[in-house]
C-alpha cells in the first residue's frame, strides 16, 4: 500500500474499510454521476457553472482536477477534501467491508493475481493496428460495476421492450412494410442503408423471431437514470468476455460476491440454448454451430470460449457447405447436417454468391438455405440498419405504434440529418453533441469516427457543419452525455490507487422461445482510458465485471447436466471439422519439419567447423541435405565441388554465412524460422484445442529464435557470423521444440484430430529420414567414420547405437538400428508400423485390421536384414535403396490421399452423417 493510503488511515483514524475507501477515493469529475457515492459530483464553482455552456464547464472541471493533482504532488491539502469523504452507497459500503482482515493492503496482491489469471487463461483481444502484434491480453479492472436491484429493474424492463420493438420493425421491413408506408420510418434511411438486404424480403424465420441476441450500450447520466446510446444486432460481442470477467473477478472477492446477492448468469445461457434447440428445423437433437471469421478476428478468443461454454461446434466458413438447400459441416466422418448457426461475422460476409463476392469468410449458398427455412440463424441477416444511430430518434413513435406503450428506457436525443428539419435543429447544437456516421463501417457511404463537439474549436465545428450540409443523410447528431464514473484500481496515478473512470454498460437480451426474450443479469462494462470520455476497447479502454444484485433468491443453476447419459455425453463430443483436422495435420508436419531442419543445421555447422570438414563424402551429403531442406538458397556456392585450399575454405565460409543468415528468417526464408512461423500459424488456427502452456511454448520458440538471430547479427557486425553463438541459439530452440513435442505427445486427448497430428509428424519423419539415409549411401558418407556418426546423429540415435554396437561401423549395424528396429521411434520400421496403425484407427477399422490407405505404405515385416545389407549390384545396395525410395514415395502418396479423403471431402462427395 502506498504511503498516501497509510497516512490517510492513521491521520483520520478511520476504522472501517468503507470509511477508508470514502476518504481515499476521489469523487467523479464535476457534472458526472459518481457510481461509488450514488450522486452527481457538483459543478465548481457554482457561479461559473451556471453561466458557462457545456464545453467550458468541462474545461473548467479538468483544470480543477489538474489543480488538485498539483496540490497533492506538493503535499498541500487538496481543496474540498471533505467532499471526497462522503459516504458510499450501501452496496459499495458492503463490498469494501467484505475485503477481509487485510483490507486495502491486500488489493495489490489481488490485482496481480487477476492479471496473472487473465494471462494464464490466454484471454486476448486482438487489435489490428497494434504495433506490438495482433494479440494483447484482455484488459480487466479489479473492481466490478455494482448495479442495485431498483436500477436493474429499470434496465431490464426497458431492454425487453426495445428488443420487442426492434424485432417487429425487422419483421415489418422484410414483410408488409407498413411502417415505411405510414412514414414512421423514412424509406431512404432503411432501403438506402447498405445493411438492408433485399434478398431477405418475404422470409419467415423459425418462431417468427428475427432477433435472437441483441446488445444495448447504456450510459448513466447526471440525473442518475440510464440512457440508451447505441444498439447492436448483427453480431454483438461480449457474451464470452463477460463470462471470463465474472469468473476472474468473483474469485478475487468471493465473500463480497456472496453477501451482495449477485445474480448468476448460467440460467440465462441455458434458456437461450434451449430456445434455439426447440426452434431449430428438423433434427433430433439439433446440431448448432458458432460461425467465426477465424483466429485473426479481434474477438476470436470470445468465439472459442463461448463455443466451449455453450457446447456448440466452432466453425469457419470453409468448414461448411451447402447441398440441396441444406447446410452441412465437413467432418472427418463426412457431411453432418447443421440445424442452427450462431454467427459472429457481419452480414456482408455471409454469402459470397449473393452479398460480397470477395468474402472468404462465409458460405456460398447460405442465404438460400435460410430462405428455404432449413436453418435457424442468430441473428437473421439484414439487421444492420437497426444498428444505425439514426434509428434511435424514431423508436418513441414506433413503440407507440407497435406496442401502444411509451419507451421505458429513453435514448439520447438523436437527429438524423437526412431530414431537413432535424438537420436544422441539430446544427446549432453541434458544440454540445456528438457527430456519428449514419452508416458506420459502410464501404458505400462515407464513414468516420464519432467526434465530440465539446472537443472541437469553432473552426472545426464550422467544417463539420459544412460536411453535414453537403452529405446530410450520412450524418447523425446525438446529444452528449457525461458518462458516469465508477471506481477502478489504477496504477496510472501511482503505485495502486482508486481512480474514477467513465463507464458504459453493454447488456444483452437473448431469445428463449418464439417472441420471448430475457435479459442477461449482468453485462460488459467498458471503461474509458485515463481522462477519456469514449469507452472503447479499440482505443485502449478496459473492461469490468457487472454485478447485478437481486432482492430474491439467487439462481444457482449451472450449465452442467444434473445426470449424464450416454446420449448426452455423445452430444458433448464435438465433431472434428475438416479445417481443424487439416490444421492439426500440418501442425504435426511443421513441428517435425522444424525439428529436422534444426537438427540438420546443428549437424552441418558442427561438422563444417570441426576436423571432419575435409571429408568430401560428408561435405557432399551435408550440402545436398541443406539444399533439399532449404537451409541455404540454391544460388549459394556449393560445398560439393572438388575444391582445395583457399577456394574450399572460402566456399565453406560462404555456405556457413548463408546458413546462419537464413535461420531466423521467418518471412522470406525457408529454414528453421520459417518452419516455426508455419507451426505457429497452424497452431493459431486450432488455438481452442491447445493448452495455454502449449501455445506459449510455440509463440516463444519462434520469437526467441528470431530475437537471438537479430541480436547476434547486430553484435557480430556485417559479414561476420559466430558459429558458436549460433549453435547455442539452436540448442535453446531445440529445448523449446522438445517442450512443444512433449505437450503434443503427453498432454493431448487421443481423438481423431490428435491422430492426424501424429500422422503428419510421422509422414514428415518418414520422408525426411528415408531421404537422408538414401543420400548418405549415394555419396558414400556411411563408409567413413565421420559420415557414419553424422547419419546416426541426424536420426537422434547416437546414444542407443553406441550402447548397443559400441565401436562397430558397419552397414549391417546401421541398417539394423535405423531401418529395421521396431523399438527405435526414429527407425523407418517403427515409423511405418505406427503410420499404418494410426491410419487404420482414423478410418475406424477394427483392432489389428488395416485399411486400404495403410497398405500404401511398405510392410516392414517383409524387410530382411540380409537382403537390405547386400551391396549388390556393384556396391550400390540396390534392395536398400529401393526400400528407401519406396518409403519416401509412399509418404507423399499417403499425404495426398489424406488431403482428398479427409480435408477436401472429394472422395465421397455426397455421403452424409445423420441426415
Amino acid at each position: 500500500m502506498d504511503p498516501l493510503n497509510d497516512s490517510l488511515f492513521d491521520a483520520q483514524g478511520l476504522e472501517t474499510p468503507a470509511a477508508f475507501a470514502a476518504a481515499l477515493a476521489p469523487a467523479a469529475e464535476p457534472g458526472h454521476f459518481d457510481e461509488l457515492r450514488g450522486r452527481t459530483s457538483p459543478l465548481r464553482p457554482p457561479s461559473a457553472a451556471a453561466a458557462a455552456p457545456t464545453a467550458p464547464t468541462l474545461a473548467l472541471a479538468k483544470a480543477e482536477v489538474a489543480a488538485d493533482d498539483e496540490a497533492e504532488a506538493t503535499d498541500a491539502p487538496p481543496a474540498d477534501r471533505t467532499e471526497d469523504a462522503e459516504p458510499l452507497t450501501p452496496a459499495w459500503t458492503q463490498f469494501f467491508e467484505e475485503l477481509g482482515p487485510e483490507g486495502f493492503a491486500d488489493l495489490p496482491r489481488r490485482a496481480l493475481s487477476l492479471e496473472r489469471q487473465i494471462r494464464d487463461n490466454g484471454v486476448t483481444y486482438n487489435v489490428y493496428a497494434d504495433t506490438d502484434g495482433p494479440q494483447r491480453p484482455w484488459s480487466l479492472d479489479l473492481f466490478p460495476l455494482i448495479v442495485p436491484p431498483g436500477s436493474w429493474a429499470q434496465i431490464e424492463t426497458g431492454v425487453l421492450q426495445r428488443v420487442r420493438i426492434l424485432d417487429r420493425v425487422m419483421a415489418d421491413v422484410y414483410g408488409p412494410q407498413t411502417l415505411l408506408q405510414e412514414g414512421l420510418l423514412p424509406a431512404a434511411l432503411v432501403r438506402g442503408h447498405p445493411g438492408y438486404l433485399r434478398q431477405m424480403h418475404g422470409v419467415k424465420p423459425p418462431g417468427d423471431t428475427w432477433l435472437r441476441i441483441a446488445a444495448f450500450d447504456l450510459a448513466r447520466g447526471p440525473d442518475g437514470n440510464w440512457w440508451v446510446v447505441s444498439q447492436r444486432t448483427q453480431a454483438p460481442s461480449g457474451l464470452g468476455y463477460l463470462l471470463e470477467n465474472r469468473l476472474a473477478v468473483s474469485r478475487q472477492f468471493p465473500q463480497a460476491f456472496e453477501s451482495l446477492q449477485v445474480q448468476r448468469l448460467a440460467a440465462t445461457y441455458t434458456a437461450m440454448m434451449e430456445g434455439l434447440q426447440r426452434m431449430c428445423p428438423a433434427g433430433s437433437p439439433p446440431h448448432i454451430a458458432l460461425l467465426t471469421p477465424g483466429p485473426y478476428n479481434e474477438t476470436y478468443f470470445e468465439h472459442a470460449y463461448l463455443a466451449r461454454y455453450l457446447g456448440v461446434t466452432l466453425v469457419e466458413g470453409n468448414d461448411l457447405t451447402v447441398r440441396d438447400e441444406r447446410l452441412y459441416l465437413k467432418t472427418l466422418q463426412g457431411l453432418r447436417p447443421v440445424h442452427g448457426l450462431i454467427k459472429r461475422l457481419d452480414d456482408p460476409f455471409l454469402d459470397p454468391l449473393e452479398l460480397r463476392p470477395d468474402s472468404t469468410l462465409g458460405v456460398p449458398g447460405l442465404l438460400q438455405v435460410i430462405r428455404a427455412g432449413n436453418l435457424l440463424i442468430a441473428n437473421m441477416p439484414g439487421s444492420a440498419f437497426l444498428e444505425s444511430p439514426a434509428l434511435l430518434g424514431f423508436l418513441p413513435a414506433l413503440s407507440r405504434r407497435l406496442l401502444g406503450e411509451e419507451l421505458a428506457l429513453p435514448a439520447l436525443p438523436t437527429w438524423w440529418c437526412g431530414e431537413r428539419a432535424a438537420m436544422e435543429a441539430a446544427l446549432p447544437r453541434l458544440a454540445e453533441c456528438a457527430v456519428k456516421p449514419t452508416y458506420p463501417g459502410s464501404t458505400i457511404h462515407p464513414s468516420f469516427e464519432a467526434v465530440l463537439g465539446t472537443q472541437l474549436d469553432q473552426r472545426a465545428l464550422d467544417e463539420w457543419a459544412g460536411r453535414i450540409i453537403r452529405q446530410s443523410d450520412a450524418h447523425t447528431v446525438q446529444s452528449y452525455l457525461p458518462l458516469s464514473q465508477m471506481p477502478t484500481w489504477s496504477h496510472e496515478l501511482g503505485p495502486g490507487r482508486i481512480a474514477p473512470k467513465a463507464v458504459m454498460l453493454r447488456v444483452f437480451a437473448v431469445n428463449d422461445g418464439p417472441q420471448s426474450w430475457r435479459v442477461l443479469p449482468g453485462g460488459l462494462a467498458r471503461l474509458a482510458g485515463q481522462d477519456a470520455q469514449i469507452a472503447s476497447m479499440q482505443r485502449g479502454g478496459s473492461s469490468a465485471d457487472v454485478w447485478v444484485q437481486t432482492e430474491g433468491e439467487v439462481d444457482r443453476s449451472t450449465r452442467l447436466a444434473p445426470q449424464s447419459t450416454p446420449a448426452s455425453l455423445q452430444r458433448h463430443r464435438a465433431p472434428v471439422t475438416s479445417r481443424a483436422a487439416e490444421n492439426m495435420y500440418w501442425l504435426g508436419r511443421y513441428t517435425e519439419r522444424a525439428e529436422n531442419t534444426l537438427r540438420l543445421a546443428r549437424l552441418t555447422l558442427e561438422n563444417l567447423s570441426g576436423e571432419d570438414q575435409f571429408s568430401r563424402p560428408l561435405v557432399a551429403w551435408l550440402h545436398e541435405m541443406a539444399l533439399r531442406n532449404a537451409l541455404v538458397p540454391r544460388e549459394v556456392p556449393g560445398l560439393a565441388r572438388q575444391q582445395e585450399g583457399a577456394r574450399a575454405a572460402q566456399s565453406r565460409r560462404l555456405f556457413e554465412r548463408a546458413l546462419i543468415a537464413e535461420l531466423g528468417q521467418s518471412q522470406n526464408g525457408r529454414s528453421v524460422g520459417f518452419n516455426l512461423r508455419c507451426l505457429r500459424e497452424a497452431a493459431q488456427a486450432v488455438r481452442e484445442r491447445l493448452s495455454q502452456e502449449h501455445w506459449n511454448h510455440i509463440v516463444r520458440a519462434e520469437a526467441d529464435l528470431v530475437r537471438r538471430c537479430q541480436e547476434q547479427a547486430g553484435e557480430s557486425g556485417e559479414g561476420r557470423y559466430a558459429v558458436g553463438a549460433t549453435l547455442r541459439t539452436l540448442e535453446a530452440t531445440s529445448a523449446a521444440l522438445a517442450a512443444i513435442t512433449g505437450a503434443q505427445t503427453d498432454r493431448m486427448t487421443r481423438d481423431d484430430a490428435w491422430r492426424l497430428l501424429s500422422i503428419g509428424r510421422h509422414i514428415e519423419r518418414l520422408s525426411f529420414l528415408a531421404s537422408a539415409l538414401g543420400a548418405g549411401f549415394e555419396h558414400g558418407t556411411v563408409h567413413e567414420a565421420s559420415g557414419f556418426e553424422a547419419l546416426v546423429g541426424l536420426f537422434d540415435s547416437t546414444i542407443t547405437f553406441h550402447a548397443r554396437y559400441q565401436q562397430r561401423r558397419d552397414v549391417a549395424s546401421l541398417v539394423d538400428l535405423l531401418v529395421q528396429d521396431g523399438d527405435n521411434p526414429r527407425s523407418l520400421a517403427w515409423v511405418t508400423h505406427t503410420l499404418r496403425k494410426r491410419l487404420a484407427k482414423l478410418a475406424g477399422s477394427a483392432p489389428d485390421r488395416l485399411t486400404a490407405l495403410s497398405y500404401e505404405l511398405p510392410n516392414p515385416d517383409e524387410w530382411a536384414l540380409e537382403r537390405l545389407c547386400d551391396p549388390a549390384p556393384a556396391g550400390q545396395y540396390g534392395m536398400l535403396m529401393q526400400t528407401l525410395a519406396r518409403c519416401e514415395t509412399a509418404a507423399y502418396h499417403v499425404s495426398d490421399a489424406i488431403g482428398v479423403r479427409y480435408f477436401t471431402l472429394t472422395f465421397e462427395t455426397v455421403r452424409s452423417v445423420g441426415a
